[in-house]
């Protein structure tokens, strides 16, 4: 029975995850210029061999900022997952600056918070044998 349980946490799980992923593309159709902007950007300074942009700004329209603003304009939440090797050396700190700084244009024009996941090769690799 506890077999059971765990394999269909599990299904459940990746169904709610492709469910939000598929979810982001329906709302807002093809992606805009807030996101292409950020993939070309990112992909351009560090050069990643794995870049996942998500929008999640539906999951914060009732926030008071967004409510404010009328629900924001549909991209101005973001999680990313980069794995690069520019950020050989650099702490999550000094990891999320780089990636900040380099939005910082997408900042003053409406992008509100993003949620990052930066690791290098490395740690990727790491990641995936102790799982």
């Amino acid at each position: 029975m506890l077999w059971a349980t765990r394999s269909l946490r599990i299904a459940l799980r990746q169904r709610l995850n492709l469910s939000r992923a598929m979810a982001s593309d329906t709302m807002l159709g093809s992606p805009g210029p807030v996101e292409l902007a950020m993939r070309e950007k990112l992909a351009t300074l560090l050069q990643p061999s794995k870049l996942i942009i998500t929008n999640e700004s539906q999951l914060h329209r009732h926030h008071a900022a967004m409510r404010s603003q009328g629900g924001g304009n549909g991209e101005t939440h973001f999680a990313v997952q980069v794995i690069s090797d520019a950020f050989k050396g650099k702490n999550t700190v000094q990891r999320h600056r780089l990636i900040y700084s380099a939005l910082s244009e997408e900042f003053s024009q409406g992008l509100h918070a993003l949620s990052l996941n930066t690791k290098t090769s490395e740690e990727a690799q790491r990641l995936q044998v102790d799982n």
